[in-house]
């Protein structure tokens, strides 16, 4: 499937209906309403009808959605239907964390490699990956074809890894890292502060 140009908010909405399309296949339904799925994803039904219209007709009047094709059709789009090959910057506690999470294999993306200043051998076996060095970084991308990769770096080094990440090709960046990062404008990066959020949640607190 070719990339269409979906607006970024409308792709984070895809990843919802995903999720909730993978609850409904867990339970054996194999139809769903625009209203059902909607309120499972937590959007308006009128949003999800307007996101899934990118992709053509997908629905039945009166029927709904088959569950089996709208979710090949998300994970195509999202770029899961395959393996995602994903390299790691920065094995410290976070990044072995990371590392050990298995969510990420089970929703097609694979942390094929991580790279650190200190690639240990010990951490690197317990970790069951391969740990290296930052100047095996660009022959390791450009040999497997890697286009995302998680930032887990302290904030002083975040921008020059990440010069050197999209010298390398990566296209996408999950970023740890408390700082905004410059990039050019064909390259993602999704920040994730947890710092911030918890002041978010402390606002709500009473």
């Amino acid at each position: 499937m070719s990339k269409l140009e979906i607006p970024r908010k409308a792709v984070y909405r895809l990843s919802l209906y995903y999720r909730a399309l993978q609850r409904l296949t867990a339970n054996a339904i194999e139809t769903v309403s625009s209203a059902a799925l909607s309120k499972a994803a937590g959007v308006k039904p009128t949003q999800l009808r307007k996101d899934l219209a990118y992709f053509g007709q997908l629905g039945t009047r009166g029927l709904g959605y088959s569950v089996s094709h709208l979710t090949q059709t998300l994970r195509e789009a999202l770029g899961t239907a395959r393996l995602q090959p994903v390299v790691l910057i920065g094995v410290g506690h976070l990044g072995s964390a990371l590392v050990r999470y298995r969510g990420f294999q089970k929703e097609g993306f694979e942390i094929v490699a991580g790279f650190d200043e200190d690639a240990d051998r010990t951490r690197a076996d317990n970790l069951g990956l391969p740990v290296l060095p930052m100047d095996a970084l660009r022959a390791f991308i450009q040999e497997r074809q890697v286009k995302l990769a998680i930032l887990a770096v302290p904030v002083t080094v975040a921008q020059e890894v990440t010069n050197e990440l999209v010298s390398c090709g990566i296209q996408a960046i999950l970023n740890f890292a408390p700082t905004i990062l410059q990039v050019p404008d064909a390259v993602m990066v999704n920040n994730v502060d947890l710092a911030i959020e918890l002041e978010n949640l402390s606002y709500f607190i009473r």
